[in-house]
């Protein structure tokens, strides 16, 4: 009876959590389009975008594409001219500066990038509008096809679909091909900040990728709690939905170094929307491997037509929300797809409530069982909280013994060996954390628990599965995170099933019945947790090819892999209770182990692979730089040249040195303190991700549009400050890096909002990009200083400047170094210059 009540209570909440996928399955828009969307033509665009190759900002291959893009839209204009919607189009090249504090905090400025906005409405004009963002600039040496040229394929099918429409749009639409996305977000923030349409957007879609084909992931959603529409938009229209509110709060924690157009949109622009990408196969994003043939014509028919995006836009542009969203605003949304097939969505304080449910039916149901006749005195409570602390114990001790094999496995030289084998990390990893926590608990069932019934034991250890579940569920609650659902999950199905097969357990233990209804109870919540899993590691084992010398990868995943087993044996600890001896498994799971390390030790697994069907390629960045260092009075007190090498991962160059015996350690670079980020030209401010770097001597560069660095005044304000004024010329991408000396600081620039902002190091990095046309940069700062007599002056200024394409972006010796990288490197490469000047 006492049981029957938990059961009942947990039951409802089923009853209800049903009803609310029922409700989204009632609720899903599947009806047939008047427009068609037609992947082949897609995947035409797709093959002519990649063709031109690499489009940096500022390339005449991405002017090329420009004026491709614009080709089609006017074929498509020409084409709907008679149809019930108007097409405009405008070509916008924007100039503005910001800061963002994403890798560490810097500051961006942009000179006429390119943006080609398209705008699709009902004849006669629209007053509210949706925005789709893709974007066509590429990285250096790198085609993009997935990133994002795919996207902009879909978009122009998608503005085809919508705009050969037999029924009006109630809404109209911005299609933005943005053309400076690669150089952090610039193009985007021209288009929100700037651009008179901007003001009239309601909405958006962002389309991004991490990773080559696959299924699009929704990863971001709208900002804040007072948009929940248009997940609920999503919910309705997406045929085949792959989100999860896990990925939402993931992504927005930081741990994941990457950013897209979203964050633009949503803090600049303040607008909700929606952040979908592709996240398979990231091993080759942003690689020479990121071709269009890579990308199936399914991924882009599933992305392009009434089963995501098209479907998506238009319940939006059809819809009363998008006029007054206001009135639908009730909150943080919870979402998450089941194998791609439904989404259930429900909002945040019904998923609290429904939370709080699941784990008062628990508590209430371990209380029964404290309260029984035979638990006089507290035993059971007592033996619940000793039960708990062997779990925690053995995960925190299987957690350390796996930490301790990744230590082991990077001192003998072997760390990602798993990069391109990743299921060795699972029969390493995954069988020895298994083995532990088995042998942990099968000590404690013969050396501890020796005179205690086997049945009793298995019910024991089945509530610490139970109770830490429903601890951590009630902690995420009330911490405010959607992603509570989960643990909610792996509380109530576990605890219905125990429940329905109560009296099957007490009569026959862990009998070959209880144990296949047992496992059909936790498949639903099993499942699910799976594959959030299975999404991690899609995500996070190709981030560790690309995250710098800094972050041990064999740290990251073992610890990955052993909390993945730490959670999925949970609900299966009461087992090791239940059978007679874990002798054989223990004896499996070891061999399996012991064979794995043996075959790691030896290095038969090679990290990478230059395999055109299946590439792993390793990261290296390659510059020919020549270095200029001034003195106060202007003098060049020194200069060298040479080729300055980045490994963005954490071998460094032990795999590449048999190959290029130059790049050893005794050419490592070190940081001098006193030169703004220690005297090399960083790209990005990622010098505390890569601090691994080789610097080979070679002779001086000469391109061909050099750098003219000149201060044009130096005053005294009426207020105590120092203002500077400088007019660089230069490629189309530089870095300026600012280090004011001890008693100096930043006061004003004019950069952004006119406040400095500082990187983590407490330098200040300006990033700059200009698109074509452009030639001289204009910009000044104040500085306040204490010391006007000090020898080492006031702030130290320097440039540096990046050829990316062109003639200029070739050296004799670059090519000689790359031809000696073997097949299984990607060393993107460039020329570039560093110029330090002291005042």
């Amino acid at each position: 009876m006492r049981e029957g009540l938990a059961a009942s209570v947990v039951s409802v909440f089923i009853l209800m959590l049903w009803g609310l996928v029922h409700l989204s399955l009632q609720q899903l828009v599947i009806g047939k389009p008047t427009g068609d969307f037609n992947a082949l033509t897609a995947r035409r665009h797709l093959e002519r975008i990649t063709s031109v190759g690499p489009r940096p900002v500022g390339s005449q291959e991405n002017e090329v594409l420009t004026v491709y893009l614009l080709e089609q839209i006017q074929h498509i204009q020409v084409e709907t001219a008679a149809g019930p919607h108007q097409l405009t189009v405008d070509v916008q090249r924007p100039t503005g500066s910001f800061s963002i504090d994403f890798l560490g905090g810097f500051t961006s400025f942009y000179d006429r990038v390119t943006n080609i906005a398209v705008r699709l409405e009902p004849k006669g004009g629209a007053r509210h509008l949706m925005l789709a963002n893709c974007h066509f600039d590429t990285v250096a040496n790198s085609p993009g096809a997935s990133d994002d040229a795919v996207s902009c394929a879909v978009m122009l099918e998608v503005l085809h679909s919508l705009a050969n429409q037999s029924t009006p749009l109630h809404h109209g639409v911005v299609f933005l091909f943005n053309g400076a996305e690669e150089n952090v977000l610039q193009a985007s923030h021209g288009f929100i900040t700037q651009h008179p349409w901007a003001k009239q957007v309601r909405a958006f879609i962002n389309l991004e990728a991490a990773g080559v084909g696959g299924k699009e992931v929704v990863f971001q959603t709208v900002p804040g709690p007072e948009n929940p529409w248009l997940v609920q938009a999503y919910v309705h229209a997406a045929k085949h939905p792959f989100a999860s509110v896990v990925g939402q709060e993931v992504f927005q924690s930081g741990i994941i170094p990457s950013d897209t157009d979203f964050r633009i949109y949503r803090d600049f622009g303040n607008i909700p929307g929606i952040d979908l990408a592709f996240i398979e196969n990231g091993f080759i994003y942003h690689t020479k491997y990121d071709t269009a043939d890579r990308i199936l014509t399914d991924s882009i028919q599933r992305a392009g037509t009434r089963d995501n995006i098209l479907a998506v836009l238009r319940h939006l542009l059809m819809s009363e929300e998008l006029a007054d969203s206001s009135e639908y605003r009730h909150g943080n949304m919870v979402f998450f797809d089941l194998l791609g097939v439904l989404v259930v969505a429900y909002p945040a304080r019904v998923g609290t409530i429904l939370n709080y449910v699941v784990a008062a039916a628990t508590f209430l149901y371990l209380a029964k069982k404290a309260s029984q006749p035979g638990n006089g005195g507290g035993r059971y409570v007592r033996d619940l909280a000793c039960a708990t602390g062997v779990a925690v114990l053995s995960w925190l001790v299987t957690l350390l013994s796996m930490l301790i094999v990744a230590l082991l496995v990077t001192l003998l030289g072997r760390s990602m060996f798993w990069y391109n084998h990743f299921y060795t990390s699972i029969c390493l990893y995954g069988a020895a954390a298994t083995g532990k926590i088995i042998l942990i608990h099968t000590l404690a069932k013969n050396l501890y628990y020796g005179g205690v019934r086997l049945v009793e034991l298995g019910d024991l250890y089945f509530d610490v599965s139970l109770l830490l579940w429903c601890c951590s569920l009630v902690w995420l609650t009330q911490q405010g995170l959607c992603s509570a659902y989960v643990p909610m999950l792996m509380v109530a199905f576990p605890l219905v099933t125990r429940l329905l097969l109560a009296k099957e357990f007490k009569h026959r233990g862990a009998s070959l019945r209880y144990s296949m209804f047992y496992l059909l109870g936790l498949a639903l919540p099993y499942v699910h947790f799976m594959f959030l899993i299975w999404v991690v590691f899609e995500i996070f084992t190709p981030i560790m090819g690309r995250s710098g010398t800094e972050i041990p990868p064999e740290v990251v995943l073992a610890s990955l892999v052993t909390l993945a087993t730490i959670f999925l044996s949970s609900f299966f600890l009461h087992f090791i209770y239940l059978v007679r001896s874990t002798k054989w498994i223990l004896t499996g799971l070891g061999a399996v182990f012991l064979v794995t390390f043996l075959v790691i030790s030896s290095g038969l697994l090679f990290p990478y692979s230059g395999s055109p069907e299946r590439p792993r390629p390793k990261r290296v960045f390659l510059q020919h730089t020549t270095r200029t260092f001034h003195n106060l009075q202007g003098q060049v007190e020194s200069k060298d040249s040479g080729l300055w090498i980045n490994s963005f991962d954490y071998t460094g160059i032990q795999h590449i040195t048999p190959h290029v015996p130059e790049i050893n350690d005794s050419f490592r670079t070190r940081c001098r303190e006193d030169r703004p980020f220690c005297g090399y030209p960083w790209f990005l401010p990622v010098k505390f991700l890569s601090k691994k770097n080789w610097y080979l001597p070679a002779p001086e560069v000469s391109p061909s549009s050099p750098v003219e660095f000149k201060l044009l005044s130096k005053e005294e304000t009426s207020w105590g400050t120092i203002k500077m004024t400088f007019r660089v010329t230069g490629p189309s991408h530089m870095s300026l890096y600012l280090m004011p000396h001890r008693g100096a600081s930043l006061s004003t620039w004019s950069f952004g909002d006119g406040t400095p902002h500082f990187d983590l190091s407490g330098e200040y990095f300006i990033f700059y990009s200009h698109g074509l046309d452009v030639h001289t940069w204009t910009f000044w700062f104040e500085i306040q200083f204490s010391h006007r007599s000090s020898p080492e002056g006031m702030i130290s200024v320097a440039i540096s400047s990046h050829y990316f394409f062109g003639k200029d972006q070739r050296t004799a010796q670059l090519e000689e170094i790359l031809r000696r990288f073997p097949t299984w490197a990607f060393p993107s490469s460039w020329v570039s210059t560093y110029d330090m000047y002291r005042y």
